[in-house]
């Protein structure tokens, strides 16, 4: 039996859930004049979010399943804190129809869709048989119910390769794996189940046919309970990896009025039909030259004239339908910017009832904006998912007219337990380049030390000419633009180890002074030895009369040596963390993180790590060697090896599942497992060893 949707005024908004997200909905719901209340895990005691809303609710441990995705624990909460409407956020439990249904059977307004409505569209499978019975043009594909390895290879001899397996029960690039060769499938099947059964308790799949080098948009939609529903334009996410969202525009550089239109009035269409309530997302892939179907859209008919409601004339581009989210997206703030609606205000005025007072008419796109998602990840290591201590914090908040959403606290940490995603950066302009410039200045000046991020990646995608063109922009443009440069990491320049030298030298400092003078490193010549990974620099530091001079030199191959002029350094602030100094003749700004054996510094738009290498300390080289440790704190998923195996290398060997996504460790080199220290199903920390693996003797 479907709960009843409580639709009704309400007094206190309880969110479900943390970080950015918590505090981003809670700044609506108190501008509202709603009493707000906040829930928390263990490991988020000192979270922001926490200290965002007047009552807050410790609901369990750290894990989300104790925590976060704890429906009862959540339920209980409201209850404990007076909270009459609970939002669920994105994320965790947003689209969980058990969860919405759980909210209105306690008597509580779910500020969001009916459990009823989600079920429907939460499942792709599913959501791709109601819409094609409203016409909706879906990319062709399999989404039956036998999920055996047999049927989807019999599915996929139909469809054709390429095809794309998906997971069923939801999205964000989970459970998504690109399969080119028939033979290829099942391992490609049984990955993406194990990812799904992790990150949606679900292992169900879909295929589709792959629609070459496509455009992401998709269609802002709102309805209330009244059945009217708009369109609030389209948002073009093309910028994706690891089929992930990276960088989010509205509106599309490929939309233009006609095709808005034609998209909208599908997306409008097929909330009709399913009766959908509150805020949520159509997607779609845009075809725009790729592979394309032939013929009407799958399980659907041409309209009367025979036209194709996906193009705009035989040469136009496509639109396929790829899912619905039923939730508020993490891009939705561009959408925002450009029609200067609150989405969140109106998801809670629909939930208490009232009637949207928007027509479509109403509806006006002023000029563009873009989003960029910070995330803890290291890029050159495959966008790794990241963990560790935020030892500075700086977001471009001052003087670069951004928008910034987060939940970082310096001097905190990011978790190994939830998202990579930390921040969210949205720019605003009269034109798509305005945006584009304004957001790109305000990369190179957000500071994060402590732990990578790609902060300079997504720097270097808002330079990228293509980008800046817009036109060609599909969801291959990482790998055709950056390719396997993407896999190096970036060499600092000898002016940037010479600020980090000096800058850690002068860290140590005693005195209050801000000003640094002259002799106050001493008039021995000062040396220290700065690594990262397999490269080693010299830098000796001698004071002169009203300067330093300082001398870089590469110690692990040969280069040039660089000497540099350093003069009138001083400390912008008393904690000592932001330097300026001027080298030879400019002035260089920079901010600082010191650690026991580690130097961060963020300078000229990019933040760098090196280690400190002591005078005795012996470095064993990290490359050639067969030791395989674990890049991140996770959960093993699978041991593929045994002791006494012979392995290749590139070769699979352990998958461990951390931040919501399986990761594949392979062999470094060829030879025979020696040692296995890694067990299916166990945990293990960052850094420590998994497996060895000895090279043969000849």
């Amino acid at each position: 039996m479907t709960t009843p949707k409580q639709i009704r005024p309400f007094h206190t908004v309880l969110v479900a859930n943390r970080g950015e997200i918590a505090i981003r909905i809670l700044r609506t719901v108190r501008r509202m004049g709603y009493g707000t209340v906040a829930v928390y895990s263990e490991a988020d005691r000192e979270s922001p979010h926490v200290r965002a809303a007047d009552r807050a609710v410790l609901i369990g441990g750290a894990a989300p399943r104790e925590s976060y995705l704890n429906i009862a624990a959540i339920i209980e909460a409201a209850r404990r804190a007076g909270a009459d409407a609970v939002h669920p956020g994105y994320g965790f439990l947003a689209e969980n129809e058990d969860f919405a249904d759980a909210v209105d059977a306690a008597g509580l307004v779910f500020i969001g869709p009916s459990g009823e409505a989600i079920r429907a569209m939460g499942n792709k499978a599913q959501a791709k048989r109601l819409v094609m019975a409203a016409e909706m043009p879906c990319i062709p594909g399999y989404q039956g119910e036998d999920q055996t390895d047999a049927a989807f290879v019999h599915a996929a001899a139909d469809i054709g390769f390429p095809v794309m397996v998906k997971a069923a029960a939801g999205g964000g690039g989970r459970g998504m794996r690109l399969v080119n060769e028939p033979a290829a499938l099942p391992q490609a099947l049984a990955s993406a189940r194990s990812e799904a059964e992790v990150a949606f308790g679900s292992g169900e799949l879909i295929l589709e046919r792959a629609v070459i080098a496509p455009r992401h948009v998709e269609i802002q939609v709102l309805a209330d309970s009244h059945g009217h529903v708009i369109h609030l334009g389209e948002r073009d996410c093309s910028v994706q990896r690891r089929h992930q969202k990276v960088i989010e525009e509205a509106p599309s550089p490929a939309v233009d009025a006609d095709l808005r239109a034609r998209m909208g009035e599908a997306a409008v269409k097929s909330a009709k039909a399913i009766g959908y309530i509150g805020a949520g997302t159509m997607e779609f892939l845009l075809d725009c030259g790729g592979r394309a179907d032939a013929g009407p859209p799958q399980g659907g008919t041409a309209p009367s004239g025979g036209s194709d409601p996906r193009s705009g004339g035989a040469w136009g581009p496509k639109f396929y339908f790829m899912e619905m989210n039923t939730r508020l997206q993490v891009e939705h703030a561009v959408t925002e910017a450009i029609t200067g609606l609150d989405l969140v205000e109106w998801q809670l005025r629909v939930a208490a009832g009232e009637p949207l007072t928007i027509q479509q008419s109403d509806v006006r796109l002023d000029g563009h904006a873009i989003e960029v998602r910070l995330t803890a990840e290291d890029v050159p290591a495959g966008f790794l998912p990241q963990t560790g201590p935020v030892l500075r914090w700086r977001p471009p908040v001052d003087g670069h007219d951004v928008r910034v959403d987060h939940g970082l606290l310096e001097g905190g940490a990011v978790s190994p337990h939830y998202d990579s995603m930390i921040a969210k950066v949205v720019a605003h302009g009269p034109t798509r380049d305005e945006a584009r410039r304004k957001l790109l200045r305000a990369m190179e000046h957000c500071v994060l030390l402590g732990l990578p991020s790609n902060q300079g990646f997504l720097a270097d995608c808002l330079a990228d000419a293509v980008f800046a063109d817009g036109k060609e922009v599909h969801t291959g443009f990482v790998q055709a633009q950056f390719g396997a440069a993407i896999n190096e990491r970036a060499t600092p320049d000898a002016r940037t180890i010479a600020l980090a030298a000096f800058g850690s030298l002068a860290a140590g400092m005693r005195g209050s002074a801000l000003r640094i003078g002259g002799s106050a490193l001493g008039q021995q010549p000062a040396r220290l030895v700065l690594a990262q990974g397999t490269a080693r620099w010299e830098v000796r530091l001698l004071a002169q009369a009203s300067q330093w001079q300082a001398t870089v030199r590469r110690l692990d191959k040969e280069e040039a040596v660089h000497a540099f002029a350093l003069r009138g350094a001083e400390w912008s602030d008393t904690d000592r963390t932001a330097l300026s100094v001027e080298c030879d003749g400019m002035v260089e700004r920079s901010v600082l993180a010191l650690q026991a054996d580690a130097v961060h510094l963020f300078h000229a738009g990019r933040a760098w790590s090196f280690e400190r290498v002591s005078e005795r300390k012996s470095r064993v080289a990290e490359g050639g060697n067969g030791a395989v440790t674990a890049p991140l704190t996770g959960r093993i998923v699978d041991v593929a090896v045994r002791e006494g195996d012979t392995v290749q290398a590139g070769q699979r060997l352990v998958v461990l599942e951390a931040m919501k996504m399986e990761h594949t460790l392979t062999a470094p080199i060829e030879g025979v497992v020696a040692e296995v220290c890694a067990q299916a199903g166990g945990q293990s920390s960052k850094g420590a060893l998994l497996l060895r693996i000895e090279e043969e003797k000849a």
